[in-house]
């Protein structure tokens, strides 16, 4: 089964499709949502289809720069994080938890940075997210 909830090419998904397989955690995503259109206006949603293995994640742009990318789950929803060197670097003088820094410190390292993707449940997951987003488009 794919990492995102929704694995059916044709049908992107709409926001009454995220509520129902968030669930509760739909005022997470809500939340973020409106965090990162307040701090890095405007943004650009892009819903891509990785593939049948992976499914659809929504890719949320500030200008053509990547802030993240949003992969929903049933009852949770994944973080994709790309990290450059400047802002790991960052993320290690923050107060972001051990957990974090150690995803960071082993995630694969590509030409465009660090590749890492939290999974989001609760608030204080969602809290650090803000954090990281934070330190990615200030480095």
């Amino acid at each position: 089964m794919a990492p995102s909830a929704f694995d059916d090419k044709s049908k992107n998904p709409g926001t009454n499709d995220l509520k129902k397989a968030l669930g509760r955690v739909f005022t997470h995503w809500a939340n973020l949502m409106a965090h990162l259109e307040t701090e890095y206006a405007p943004l650009t949603e892009n819903w891509k289809f990785y593939s049948g293995n992976w499914g659809w994640s929504l890719q949320l742009q500030q200008k053509k720069r990547t802030i993240l990318y949003l992969t929903p789950g049933k009852g949770y929803f994944m973080v994709g994080f790309v990290m450059g060197d400047k802002a790991v670097k960052a993320a290690h003088h923050s107060t972001l938890p051990d957990s974090i820094l150690t995803e960071i410190d082993g995630a694969r390292k590509y030409v465009e940075g660090r590749a890492i993707r939290l999974e989001i449940r609760n608030k204080k997951q969602l809290e650090n997210v803000k954090k990281l987003a934070a330190i990615k488009m200030a480095n």
